[in-house]
């Protein structure tokens, strides 16, 4: 059995490209939400969107690549770039033998989807010809993760993991495992999404969960927790993390932002789309991971709630916190970063652990913005529109995903 530390990190973010531009619009609580630019949605009831700007893919990839593959993969490349350099690890220079001892974890909830409503658009528009030649690779999960090792020649496992919002935590989750245990050296591990295209931006309409009140003021439409929210903001992007055992990073002499101590998750086994109110899973998911690292709830000095915004998912989540934490649950400060970046599917754990971690580092936990006025049912402390100075040890990252899946992350600060 061995420790495991996250000695980098990478980020892709709607609310900052790079690491420390999402962790400093995260603390400051600047939004990434913003009108959807990338096709027109006028007339809809959602034209919102945690859409990212500025990101050229064209600086990963070749016109010739991008056009057999979606935003997912370069965005995928990109933050697990920033995480190889972020932890000085130094790819090119790896021979054969310590190539086939990187393994690759990605999570994802659809993967490429924009580009496979793409094909699809050509295809019903006569106009096949113009359809890739890579729709069927690019349009399989699978892929996602072979683009990365096939990108920085890692000859490891290469694992994509598919479980809703929990996608990215599992994956972590299984990376955490495989080190801890001696099965990979170096795990790559992370999540992204690129959902933002219209027929994902309907089907999530439908199921009458999205918000819809405030397009006009897009920075505030993700309000998890409030009483006045009306549901999740659909997000995209890509954060990734190196992770490799004491042994390695000590032997490095690696700069460390934590240490993966616990992993715990559940299934409800109760419905596609909806949480069973009592929380007991989702609870359980937490405990799982505080027992597998040996932490008591009132250790745990911070939590980055699932926090969608959604009616049921805030008040059931609240409720689980009371059962995973007892008596230390209104002690217990946390934040949801959906409320700067909307909801990113797949990716989401992801985005919670880079905050954590950051958070972790700095000495600070990142506010919930917009929450003028807490639910009545939501009664605990989600460090309120304004960040908080205070120290972090040891933390928790929850996460919910239809198919009434749930997934934790116990993690502690590196020493």
């Amino acid at each position: 059995m061995q420790r495991v530390f996250v000695t980098g990190i990478g980020a892709v973010s709607p609310n900052g490209l790079g690491r420390e531009e999402f962790w400093r619009n995260t603390r400051d609580g600047v939004s990434g939400v913003r009108a959807i630019t990338r096709f027109d949605c006028s007339g809809q009831p959602v034209r919102i969107a945690g859409e990212i700007v500025g990101f050229d893919p064209l600086q990963y990839m070749d016109a010739r690549e991008l056009d057999g593959t979606g935003l997912a993969t370069p965005y995928a490349i990109a933050a697990v770039g920033e995480a190889l350099e972020d932890a000085r690890l130094d790819w090119r220079g790896m021979d054969l033998d310590a190539l086939r001892r990187v393994s690759v974890y990605t999570g994802s909830g659809g993967g490429n989807q924009e580009f496979t409503e793409r094909q699809y658009s050509l295809y019903y528009s006569g106009q096949q010809k113009k359809c890739s030649v890579y729709v069927i690779p690019s349009s399989t999960l699978g892929t996602l993760a072979s683009e990365i090792s096939m990108r920085y020649g890692f000859r490891g496992l290469s694992h994509m993991f598919s479980n809703g919002c929990t996608s990215s935590t599992d994956a972590i989750g299984y990376a955490y495992r495989a080190v801890k245990h001696g099965e990979a050296g170096i795990a790559v591990c992370g999540g992204v999404d690129a959902p933002i295209a219209p027929l994902t931006l309907r089907g999530f309409q439908l199921l009458r969960i999205m918000s819809t009140g405030r397009n006009e003021t897009p920075g505030e439409a993700s309000r998890p927790f409030s009483g006045d929210r009306d549901g999740f903001v659909l997000a995209e992007g890509a954060w990734f993390f190196v992770l490799e055992s004491e042994a390695s990073a000590r032997a490095r002499g690696a700069a460390i932002y934590g240490e993966i101590a616990g992993y715990g998750a559940t299934c409800e086994a109760f419905h596609r789309v909806r949480l069973e109110e009592v929380g007991i899973e989702p609870a359980r998911a937490m405990s799982l991971a505080m027992e597998e690292g040996g932490a008591a709830p009132e250790e745990i000095d911070y939590l980055q709630y699932h926090g969608t915004a959604t009616q049921l998912n805030d008040r059931v989540e609240t409720a689980a916190v009371k059962l995973a934490f007892g008596k230390s649950a209104g002690k217990l400060a946390g934040s949801s970063v959906k409320s700067v970046i909307g909801h990113p599917q797949g990716a989401c754990g992801a985005a919670s652990l880079a905050a954590t971690l950051l958070a972790m580092r700095d000495g600070f936990a990142p506010p919930t913005i917009n929450l003028k006025q807490a639910a009545a049912e939501c009664d605990l402390d989600y460090v309120a529109n304004v960040g908080r100075a205070m120290e972090i040890k040891k933390a928790m990252v929850n996460t919910i995903a239809f198919g009434s899946k749930n997934a934790a992350l116990l993690v502690e600060a590196g020493d």
